[in-house]
């Protein structure tokens, strides 16, 4: 689950963005695996869908909100779970000196 604590407050101006989402013309089950999904069909799957964020106009916002929220599922801007996990593991990690 998301972490509520990160979300922003109710302001509409923050979440405008998700009416221009290139992903409001497609099912939800293209961004988000069904339980036990893996292999081949998961990665066709999640790069199906990042193929309709790459052509997104709010693209930037939906990754920013997803990698904010530390959003646990799915494919949000362009990122899979797999992707965001990545790099929100490279942000924990100290810069070498």
């Amino acid at each position: 689950m998301a972490e509520l604590s990160r979300l922003p407050g109710p302001v509409m101006d923050l979440w405008e963005w998700q009416y221009e989402g290139a992903c409001r013309e497609v099912g939800t089950e293209q961004f988000f695996h069904p339980e036990g999904e893996r292999g081949s069909s998961r990665r066709r799957r999640d790069a199906d869908a990042k193929a309709v964020c790459a052509a997104c106009p709010v693209i930037r916002q939906c990754r920013e909100h997803a990698l904010r929220v530390r959003e646990p599922y799915g494919v949000w801007g362009g990122l899979s779970e797999d992707d965001r996990a990545v790099i929100l593991a490279n942000e924990q990690v100290p810069a070498a000196s």
